[in-house]
């Protein structure tokens, strides 16, 4: 990508609204486009990263079984009668609407009454279970006051996967293995070490349910730390009797402020009594199918990597989601140089953000810092033949040849 003919642009000036770091920095770096209040499109470079960012969480639940497909967001209105859901005092964050037809529609926030329906034609004998089934949909919330910038807005991409196992047993199982590949997929991202595994209330099934939560100062939620075991408690179920179930103890824990980025839930057998999706056991017994639930914001993650991984300059992107994984840019008055460079590392396969406009100096790297793709590579009066390389995180710079640059990357 040549960043003449990139159609975003730097800016200089923020809506006076926009109080969060990731918001401020993506907004100016030209990630992302603020069309309403909790309401964000995705520019080239932001799209990029989310793409990036859903690879990782893609690859994972590939890992455990899990199967790629996608919904719809239109929501039939008896599915969720059916299970109580429908109602403003049940979920109070509904966008609904009536179609010229009459039929009453919302628009989704979440979909296991969805995915059940689906299993209803798919799911029949024990032959048939278990299954995992993912996507990544867009979700909307009505939220009374959309705020974080990305990390809460009221439209948003949620990777979201479901379990069905034949009961609890079965369902225990994959329950660790999703577990781990949620540890996998923060680990990828650059916020494994701030990233804990949160005991957190487990609702009507289990006695707990589970979230990821990275701390964080602008974090909404409280949590409590055993730094040594790894885990946390959220402030919910922060009490002696959990304290002493999971054998830590009050003066060993840290409070820390902190951002949910993901979540594992049991389900059990509601939605699937609810909506009779049910399956036939070996023995000729009919059983419902037992269901569990795991989501991952994509946004919201690259909303808090932003916060963590930025200095005064700019953003820090960790290396995996990167929009590019190296940004050339050309001091020289001619560009013979920096158009082989260029030619170069394309063709050892990098991706590479080469800018050959004709702004001045000052202005190329200090947009360059504000990008913050990982490694900076700058042709100018004082390199020579070489390409002076810089890790954005350190600061570190070196002087290589086209050739040691791909080494070192290689």
């Amino acid at each position: 990508m040549k960043q003449s003919h990139l159609f975003t642009k730097v800016r200089k000036e923020l809506p006076a609204d926009e109080v969060s770091i990731n918001a401020q920095l993506l907004l100016r770096a030209g990630y992302i486009h603020k069309e309403m209040a909790g309401v964000y499109a995705y520019l080239p470079l932001g799209w990029r990263v989310m793409n990036k960012v859903m690879q990782v969480i893609r690859e994972e639940m590939n890992v455990v079984g899990g199967q790629e497909l996608f919904l719809t967001s239109l929501q039939d209105s008896k599915k969720w009668k059916d299970t109580g859901r429908w109602s403003d005092e049940v979920i109070d964050v509904w966008f609904r609407t009536t179609m010229a037809n009459g039929t009453e529609v919302g628009l989704a926030n979440t979909h296991e009454e969805a995915i059940a329906q689906v299993m209803i034609n798919h799911i029949h004998s024990y032959k048939d279970l278990p299954v995992v089934a993912y996507q990544f949909q867009t979700k909307f919330r009505n939220e009374l006051r959309a705020k974080s910038g990305i990390m809460r807005s009221r439209e948003f991409i949620m990777k979201d996967m479901y379990s069905f196992s034949r009961n609890k047993e079965e369902h225990d199982a994959f329950y660790e293995k999703a577990q781990q590949a949620y540890i996998n997929v923060f680990e990828r991202l650059g916020i494994g070490n701030v990233t804990y595994f949160t005991f957190a209330s487990g609702g009507s099934f289990s006695q707990f349910s589970h979230e990821f939560q990275t701390v964080s100062e602008v974090g909404e939620d409280t949590i409590y730390i055993d730094e040594e075991k790894g885990i946390a408690l959220n402030k919910e179920v922060y009490t002696d009797e959990v304290m002493e179930m999971l054998g830590v103890k009050k003066d060993t824990l840290v409070e820390k402020a902190a951002v949910e980025v993901g979540n594992i839930f049991t389900l059990g057998t509601k939605y699937a009594e609810a909506l009779n999706l049910s399956y036939t056991d070996e023995d000729g017994s009919v059983n419902p199918v037992f269901m569990g639930s795991y989501g991952i914001g994509p946004g919201r993650v690259m909303g808090a990597i932003v916060e963590l991984l930025h200095d005064d300059k700019g953003i820090v992107w960790p290396d995996a989601i990167a929009p590019f994984r190296f940004h050339l840019v050309n001091l020289n008055k001619d560009s013979v140089q920096a158009d082989s460079v260029y030619d170069s590392l394309q063709r050892a396969g990098f991706d590479v953000l080469y800018d050959d406009r004709s702004a001045s100096a000052g202005a190329k790297l200090a947009e360059a810092d504000l990008l913050g793709m990982p490694y900076r590579l700058v042709i100018g009066s004082r390199t020579g033949d070489k390409v002076e390389h810089t890790v954005r995180k350190t600061g570190k710079s070196d002087l290589y040849s086209v050739d040691e640059l791909i080494s070192q990357h290689a």
